[in-house]
């Protein structure tokens, strides 16, 4: 028998439940169900000890353009909202300081000319500029044991989201599941999309579902699953897999480091854990595998099916490898794995965030970090940075690449018009009521206090140029 359902979304992750949320809570679709291999919501990428644990909003990502930033900003504040109006004694994520931190003369006027010149500034009103002395009193350990005659500036904000994404998934999905005609299935494993005249045909080891539309939402499996129904042909993945090492307690907030040019990968940082500010991260390191999931040996012929083998996919391979800048990072970030050398050579990029640290300070964390997959363009030959989907006739693949948690719910909402596309407008989408559920409740800055503090100021001015006057 099969179960018959108007739409399915397979994957549990923040992407598959954000998507399960908005369209069982602002939707008037009868019936979704969502499709999950694991046994639990939130298993792999987004459980809390495979990712960042950070919410981006483009203010300290030193790689964003202006317009990337403002992208991401709505998104992430649409998830902060959620946070607020749903998560008031702080289980799910924290707040705490963030910054991003220049070293050196170069550094420091990098940062200066980007919240200045380059318009992060006037973007982000929480966005500071501070010295030496404001760093020391909010990062104690930055400074102490720095060279006094080195340069040192940082963009600091009070709005520091450290979340928990795979509890935030498990909320996403527990609220859907208050509302009638919504399907949850655990420990279900897809096995096959077939597309027919009526629909599709999901085929998994627990019996098959119909569905009139089909969102997969499975990360880098989902480019596998477009491939296999004749999408994506001009696509490939670099799969990255993210580590880090832990320490004791040595940070109050999320420190950052500048991002290097031509690198997609995420600039090392340090910051407390989301659940335990013991226990101090720094990361992610960044190394190639050959699987879609870290640890699980049965998905590299999920990766050899994604990869094609095809002349255009070794050759982009070769491209994007032979980078002078990419690929003595990616023979750095394969060192990290050795025992004892590893976290020798993973030392300098600790020292730039706490100088005092030394080697026996930090340890590999065992078990941390899941696999981020990089889109590859085999037509380019070159890693493509934009948003990652392939939409099809009553299907959408959802690849979801970095900040994909953060943007969680704001990809959501762009999916939930694709599928009442896909239902040719019969149903509708009340974006007003998801507004108010999520970005209405985000802290904002007083514009009154703001003009408040803006007259004190000029007052004060006024005042001060009246006593040189005398």
């Amino acid at each position: 028998m099969s179960e018959n359902t108007d739409l399915i979304i397979v994957g549990g992750g923040i992407s598959g439940a954000s998507l399960l949320y908005t369209v069982a809570k602002f939707t008037d679709i009868d019936d979704v169900t969502l499709i999950e291999k694991e046994r639990e919501i939130a298993a792999i990428n987004s459980h809390r000890t495979n990712n960042s644990q950070t919410l981006h909003f483009g203010d300290i990502e030193t790689n964003y353009t202006l317009e990337k930033a403002e992208e991401v900003k709505e998104g992430a504040e649409l998830l902060a909202g959620y946070l607020e109006g749903t998560d008031p004694d702080r289980e799910m994520h924290s707040k705490r300081s963030k910054m991003v931190l220049g070293v050196g003369d170069e550094e420091a006027a990098k940062l200066e000319e980007r919240y200045h010149q380059n318009g992060f500034g006037d973007l982000y009103p929480k966005l500071r500029e501070i010295g030496r002395e404001e760093i020391e009193e909010l990062e104690p350990k930055v400074v102490e044991g720095r060279d006094p005659t080195t340069a040192l500036k940082a963009l600091q904000t009070p709005d520091g989201y450290v979340v928990d994404y795979g509890a935030v998934a498990k909320s996403f999905v527990d609220a859907a599941r208050e509302e009638d005609g919504v399907g949850v299935h655990l420990g279900t494993a897809v096995e096959n999309v077939d597309e027919g005249y009526d629909g599709f045909t999901v085929e998994t080891d627990d019996g098959d579902f119909e569905a009139d539309a089909v969102v997969v939402a499975a990360g880098s499996h989902s480019l596998q699953f477009a491939k296999e129904m004749g999408y994506g042909e001009h696509m490939s993945l670099l799969p990255v897999a993210g580590s880090f090492f832990l320490a004791d307690d040595l940070l109050n907030g999320k420190v950052y480091t500048l991002q290097m040019k031509k690198l997609p990968f995420a600039a090392v940082h340090g910051d407390a854990d989301v659940h335990d500010g013991g226990v101090t991260r720094f990361g992610p390191t960044a190394k190639l595998v050959p699987a879609l999931e870290r640890g699980r040996l049965s998905t590299v012929s999920d990766f050899a099916d994604v990869f094609g083998f095809s002349p255009a996919s070794v050759l982009s391979y070769v491209n994007i490898l032979s980078d002078r800048i990419l690929f003595p990072y990616v023979v750095r970030n394969l060192v990290y794995d050795i025992p004892e050398i590893g976290k020798r050579a993973f030392l300098p990029d600790v020292q730039k965030v706490v100088p005092s640290v030394d080697v026996d300070d930090i340890e590999r964390a065992k078990g941390y970090g899941g696999v981020r997959p990089q889109i590859v363009n085999t037509e380019t030959k070159e890693l493509d940075m934009g948003e990652a989907k392939i939409t099809g006739d009553g299907v959408l693949f959802n690849i979801t690449p970095s900040p994909g948690a953060s943007t969680a719910l704001k990809n959501a909402m762009t999916d939930v018009h694709t599928v009442l596309d896909f239902f040719d407008e019969d149903h509708e989408f009340d974006e007003a009521a998801f507004r108010e559920a999520t970005i209405e409740n985000f802290p904002r800055v007083d514009a009154d206090a703001e003009a408040g503090a803006e007259t004190e100021d000029d007052g004060a001015d006024d005042h001060a140029t009246a006593e040189a006057d005398d």
